[in-house]
């Protein structure tokens, strides 16, 4: 897709910049996260207490004005105003001369210098700046010559002041008043609380970095040490365990996890040197078997012998082409190699099967239920068949019994025979490779111990399972195949 969001590529300058372990990677990325939140809160902090702090000042403002003007409409103001709440008022008249002011707005000059700037006129709009102090020639009423006050102009235009204005009547006539409250305050604790922040984020972000790296570094111990053992363990030792460390946590699942798959792994080296190791005694049985054949029909060439030599050659021969193809076959098994499957019916399947033995030494007798159908491979299923009827054929005296049924979600193949049966403490013992409860018996029969392993495998690959089931007498073998459309 065209318009599709392609991801920006780290330039590779920057990525070797960027920490490369678990640990520094966690590190910076708490630290940073936290540096954010810090910096964000922070300002947002300065902010609200600035806001905060100038609501504060205007509402003691327009308090003070709001009582000068109270008072000025019921009667004349003072000369000098009562202090409140920090704030400074002055008043002017119409024509811009001062009225009343606070204290704090008065000096007792030694002589009585002329003002820096002259008055200013009402200013317009609801919060206009502070005016500047009269003339020489304006005096404060109602004060004696000798306490004449002045009135000082720097203060009225500090720009660290919130000016609030006023219009009022009363018996003094139209004035205007004006509040101005003091703003040092507020720029005083936006200092010390900024630098309080500076301090402290920086301090804050350090200890968050320093206690990231630590915990981050004691929960990787524990993954070091199971990399340093499992990068130590070969093909040799696979006896050899992970520690696993008593935390309960993510890290002890993965070294039971990596301890499980060793254990696997000891299991299958095992079974494959016993499975090669047991190919190899049951390959050169045969093979010398047919070699002596051999060697005493070239030491006597005789041919009247040749005949019984060469049938038991080819039984021999035979006996190793049976062998080998088990042997591809369990190889492919293991391998999980993909077959062909298709929906099939197993009653005609094994009926079929069943049909064609023909040389069987006691008899088959079958009972197969209709409309069961399973999802597999035809050929591997008429091999499980045919696996269980051999190994009934080699035990049973005098019958052998074949019932396929539908159970619930499966469909259920039982091979039972009258033979001596199976101990409960074999049943799981006879499923594995070329193992013969009967050693001397089985090779007699011709069998070399891989059928009912074989078996087991079919089932497994279908889905399915097979087991020794307890029986009142014989043997009895049950396959549990998934039946088609069961999960629907």
């Amino acid at each position: 897709m065209a318009d599709r969001v392609r991801r920006p590529r780290v330039p590779p300058r920057l990525r070797r910049l960027l920490p490369r372990s678990v640990r520094a990677r966690a590190t910076f990325a708490a630290t940073a996260v936290v540096t954010l939140a810090l910096g964000g809160s922070s300002a947002a902090l300065l902010a609200v207490l600035h806001a905060n702090l100038l609501r504060t000042a205007r509402d003691s403002a327009v308090e003070q004005a709001g009582k000068v003007v109270e008072l000025a409409s019921r009667e004349h103001l003072p000369s000098v105003l009562a202090p409140h709440g920090g704030s400074s008022v002055w008043v002017l008249d119409a024509s811009g001369k001062l009225v009343a002011v606070t204290p704090d707005l008065l000096v007792r000059p030694v002589a009585a210098p002329p003002l820096p700037n002259p008055p200013l006129p009402n200013p317009p709009g609801p919060n206009p700046p502070g005016p500047s102090a009269p003339g020489p020639d304006r005096s404060l009423p109602q004060l004696p010559p000798d306490e004449k006050p002045l009135l000082v102009g720097a203060r009225l235009h500090d720009r660290r002041q919130q000016v609030i204005t006023m219009s009022v009547s009363g018996p003094d006539g139209p004035l205007t008043v004006h509040a101005a409250a003091s703003l040092r305050d507020v720029e005083a604790a936006g200092d010390t609380t900024g630098t309080a922040l500076a301090v402290g984020v920086p301090v804050l972000v350090l200890l968050v970095a320093a206690v990231t790296w630590r915990v981050t570094g004691r929960a990787l111990r524990p993954v070091e040490a199971i990399r340093a053992e499992v990068a130590e363990i070969t093909g040799h030792d696979l006896h050899r365990r992970v520690p696993v460390p008593h935390t309960g946590d993510e890290v002890a699942r993965l070294a039971v996890t990596v301890n499980a798959t060793l254990d696997r792994l000891e299991d299958a080296g095992l079974r494959q040197r016993r499975f090669i190791a047991d190919a190899s005694h049951e390959l050169r049985s045969p093979i010398a078997v047919l070699r002596t054949q051999l060697e005493v029909a070239l030491a006597h060439p005789d041919p009247e012998l040749w005949p019984e030599l060469l049938a038991d050659a080819l039984e021999d021969t035979v006996r190793l082409q049976d062998l080998a193809a088990d042997l591809l076959l369990l190889a492919r098994l293991d391998a999980a190699d993909p077959v062909a499957v298709e929906l099939l019916d197993p009653a005609a399947l094994f009926a079929a099967a069943l049909a064609a033995r023909t040389a069987d030494r006691v008899p088959v007798t079958a009972e197969l239920a209709d409309g069961a159908e399973v999802l597999g491979n035809r050929t591997w299923l008429t091999r499980l068949l045919t696996n269980l009827v051999d190994n009934a054929q080699r035990y049973a005296a005098t019958r052998v019994e074949v019932r396929l049924a539908v159970r619930g979600p499966d469909v259920v193949l039982e091979v039972r025979d009258d033979g001596p049966g199976i101990p409960a403490a074999d049943r799981e013992r006879v499923f594995e490779r070329f193992t013969r409860l009967d050693d001397a018996r089985s090779r007699e029969l011709g069998g070399a111990g891989l059928g009912l392993a074989i078996a087991r495998d079919l089932a497994g690959h279908h889905g399915g399972t097979l087991a020794a089931e307890p029986a009142r007498t014989g043997a009895r073998l049950v396959a549990r195949l998934p039946r088609a459309g069961s999960a629907d």
